[in-house]
């Protein structure tokens, strides 16, 4: 295992194409949801233990080996906006892309073959992180981490939010991106023999209500 490699895969600037997405801070904030620091520190809470959870749980099964082609597809079941399918897919085919330049892989290459337009971004970070030589805990952590950074980064173009106000939120969700993570590995491990049954369904209502109201937007910032 390499923590280099660790931090490669979750730097921003990795060219996987997350810059393009708000993670639903776009929609919030118009919806007056997110207003400043404080109210992103609720949203960006929100989707760590909802979307962030399942990510993480996705991505840690697909380390452990999780068969890809059964975890996109519990990934469309847990994610009932098409909006926010199209986007999770948009964002797999950049990473694949990104990932097999720069870690080349015999799964990574079949998975492309699979799904040509992309599979799920969770899904294919756990192939990559596998791809990199690390383990279920780093791309449980990876994904926890993209469910937050991304509204926080997103927020601070879209409300003129000090960064260094959006960096502290990040700073204290710290502690529980450390929980979910554990919980996304726990339920991994016991997909590996109970099924994709065990990952997690966390819910988030507003999410995917907002994704599909953003994605009929004329004008817009993000992507998602």
């Amino acid at each position: 295992m390499s923590r280099g490699a660790l931090l490669i895969l979750a730097d921003g600037r990795f060219p996987a194409g997350g810059h393009a997405h708000s993670g639903g801070a776009e929609a919030a904030v118009k919806a007056g949801r997110v207003t400043g620091a404080a109210s992103l520190g609720d949203f960006c809470r929100g989707r760590l233990n909802t979307a962030g959870l399942v990510s993480a749980a996705l991505a840690a099964a697909a380390v452990l080996g999780v068969d890809p082609v059964e975890l996109d597809r519990a990934a469309d079941a847990r994610t009932p906006s098409p909006a926010l399918r199209v986007a999770a897919r948009k964002l797999g085919r950049q990473l694949t892309r990104a990932a097999r330049a720069t870690w080349p892989s015999v799964e990574l290459d079949a998975l492309a073959r699979e799904f040509p337009k992309g599979a799920h971004q969770p899904v294919v970070l756990g192939l990559v992180a596998r791809a990199a030589g690390l383990g279920p805990e780093d791309a449980a952590y990876c994904a926890a981490y993209e469910s937050v950074s991304g509204p926080a980064s997103a927020t601070v173009r879209l409300l003129s939010l000090d960064p260094f106000d959006a960096t502290a939120v990040l700073a204290g969700l710290a502690p529980e991106v450390d929980l979910v993570a554990d919980r996304a590995v726990d339920a991994a491990r016991r997909a590996v023999t109970g099924g994709i049954d065990e990952l997690p369904r966390a819910a988030a209502p507003l999410l995917e209500i907002g994704a599909e109201a953003h994605a009929a937007w004329p004008v817009r910032l993000f992507a998602s």
